[in-house]
C-alpha cells in the first residue's frame, strides 16, 4: 500500500492521552482489507473498535441467524416494513460485494481477527442498527416511508448497471447513504439519523473505549464527520433514545376514520337511505378492491386476497389495527415458511424474482401491498362519497 493511500485513510488522533488511529476504509475494496490487517499487525494496539453493533457483528459470525427470524411476531410488532427495507439494504450490499468479490464486513471480520492475533480487546463502536433505522423511520411521514420504499425497490435492479466511477464513490461513502441518496435530498432527516448520528456516535464510543493504543475501523464516509466532532461534548444517551411518537400523527389516525363516519352519518342523514348507502358501499368498494389488489401484487394466497378485501374497509376506519397486519398473519398460516425458505433467504434477496419466491419475504410484501392499496383506496373512496352529499 503506497504512502499517498496510507495518508488518505490513516488518520492520527488523541484524547485524554490515548493513542488513536483511524482506518477510514472503503466497503468494496480489497485494499481496505489488507490495510487493516497490516495496521493492527504493525500497531499492536490495546483495543480495537469496529464499525458494527451487538446485532450486526452477530449476523457476521452467525450466517444461519436467519433460521430463528420469527415472522409472526414481526408482524404482531408492526415491523414488517422495517424488515422488509433491512432486506433491501442487504440486497443492495451483497450484490455489490459479490459483484466485487468481497465479502460484504470483511474488513470488519478482518479487524476482529487481526485484533484477536495481536491480543487486542475488540470494541463494538456502531449504534444498534435497529436503534438507528427506528430513529430514521420515526422521522419520516407516511409518503416519506413510500419513497424510501420505492428507491429501495429501484435499487435492486441497478447493481448490474453500476459502472467504475460509481464503484469509486461507493469507496468514499457509507453505504445506506450511497443507496438512499435520491430520498435523502428530499428527506434530509434520513440523512441526519444514518450519518451525521452515528459520526457523532462513533466519535464519542471511539474516544471513550478502553486502552491506551487504539486502532478504530471505520468507513471512509464517517472519517471527515468523527473528526469534525471529535473534540466536541456528546450526549450519547440522547442519540440511543427511540424516537417518541408524534402526537399530530396520533391525532390524524383517530381525526381520519372519525371524519369518515361523520361523512357517512351525514349522507343517510342529508341524502337518505339510498345516498347513505352509496356512500358505504364506495367506501367498501375502494378499500376493498384496492388492499386486495395490493395483496395479489404481492403474489399472496387467494385467502390473504380475500382476507385483505374483507378486512380493509374495517380497518381503515380502526387506527389500531391495519388490513397488512390481517392479510400478513394469513399470508403466513396460509403459507407457513419452511426452513428452507429461510435458509434460502440471503440468496433470494439478491433478486426481485428471489423476493416474491421466498415465503418469508412474500409475507412482507403482502404486509407493505395491502397497506399502501388500503391507503390509497382511502384517498379515492373520500371524493367518490362526497358526490352524494
Amino acid at each position: 500500500m503506497d504512502d499517498k493511500l496510507n495518508s488518505q485513510m490513516l488518520h492520527h488522533l488523541d484524547h485524554d492521552g490515548k493513542r488513536i488511529i483511524l482506518v477510514g476504509t472503503a466497503h468494496v475494496s480489497k485494499a481496505s482489507v489488507d490495510l487493516v490487517k497490516a495496521v493492527i499487525d504493525d500497531v499492536k494496539p490495546d483495543t480495537v473498535c469496529v464499525e458494527l453493533c451487538e446485532s450486526r457483528a452477530q449476523s457476521i459470525r452467525q450466517k444461519d441467524r436467519w433460521q430463528e427470524m420469527d415472522i409472526i411476531r414481526v408482524i404482531k410488532e408492526k415491523k414488517a416494513l422495517l424488515l422488509l427495507s433491512n432486506l433491501m439494504l442487504a440486497s443492495f450490499q451483497k450484490r455489490i460485494a459479490d459483484r466485487l468479490e468481497v465479502a460484504p464486513g470483511q474488513e470488519m471480520i478482518q479487524a476482529m481477527a487481526s485484533a484477536e492475533d495481536v491480543g487486542a480487546e475488540v470494541f463494538l463502536a456502531d449504534r444498534d442498527i435497529r436503534t438507528t433505522l427506528s430513529r430514521t423511520w420515526g422521522s419520516m411521514g407516511p409518503w416519506g416511508k413510500l419513497k424510501l420504499i420505492f428507491q429501495l425497490m429501484m435499487s435492486l435492479g441497478e447493481v448490474d448497471e453500476i459502472s467504475e466511477a460509481d464503484v469509486e464513490k461507493m469507496k468514499q461513502q457509507d453505504m445506506l447513504v450511497l443507496i438512499l441518496e435520491e430520498v435523502g435530498k428530499s428527506l434530509p432527516q434520513v440523512r441526519t439519523s444514518l450519518i451525521d448520528e452515528r459520526d457523532r456516535y462513533l466519535a464519542e464510543k471511539i474516544r471513550s473505549a478502553p486502552g491506551q493504543t487504539i486502532v478504530a475501523v471505520v468507513g471512509a464516509g464517517h472519517v471527515p464527520g468523527i473528526k469534525r466532532y471529535w473534540e466536541q461534548p456528546i450526549d450519547i444517551g440522547s442519540l440511543e433514545t427511540l424516537p417518541s411518537k408524534n402526537p399530530l400523527i396520533g391525532f390524524f389516525k383517530w381525526f381520519i376514520p372519525i371524519c369518515i363516519c361523520t361523512l357517512i352519518i351525514y349522507g343517510f342523514f342529508r341524502g337518505g337511505a339510498g345516498a347513505g348507502t352509496d356512500m358505504v358501499f364506495w367506501w367498501v368498494l375502494a378499500n376493498g378492491i384496492l388492499a386486495g389488489l395490493g395483496a395479489l401484487i404481492a403474489l399472496g394466497h387467494p385467502l390473504t386476497i380475500l382476507s385483505s378485501i374483507l378486512a380493509a374497509p374495517l380497518t381503515s376506519l380502526n387506527p389500531m389495527i391495519a388490513a397488512g397486519w390481517v392479510s400478513g398473519l394469513v399470508e403466513a398460516f396460509s403459507r407457513k415458511p419452511k426452513v428452507r425458505d429461510f435458509e434460502s433467504l440471503p440468496t433470494d434477496i439478491l433478486s426481485v424474482k428471489g423476493f416474491w419466491r421466498n415465503k418469508v419475504t412474500r409475507i412482507l410484501l403482502v404486509v407493505v401491498f395491502t397497506n399502501l392499496g388500503s391507503t390509497v383506496g382511502t384517498f379515492v373512496a373520500i371524493p367518490m362519497m362526497m358526490k352524494y352529499l
